[in-house]
């Protein structure tokens, strides 16, 4: 038995169960339950809700530009077998 248990299949299956067993202890525990929220912490579903009541500009990112500069570095050559649909 003892030659059995120190196969590096076995410790390994040993490790992976102990290791799954201690992430559903700290995901699913009893401490992380949901916590209720007051109510003005609770009043705004997204963050651009919350920015635009306190007066802030909430804007776009900027497009890319038309014009991209090549890449540094060697070209690559064409996929050979180009995957089509």
């Amino acid at each position: 038995m003892d030659e059995a248990l120190r196969h590096p299949g076995v410790i390994a299956l040993i490790v992976a169960g102990l290791t799954i067993a201690a992430m559903l202890l700290v995901d699913h525990g009893p401490w992380n339950r949901a916590k209720v929220q007051p109510a003005h912490v609770a009043m705004y579903q997204t963050t651009g809700e919350a920015a635009r009541a306190a007066g802030a500009d909430v804007l776009p990112t900027d497009p890319k530009s038309v014009v991209e500069p090549d890449r540094p570095g060697p070209r690559t050559s064409p996929t050979v077998n180009p995957v089509t649909p």
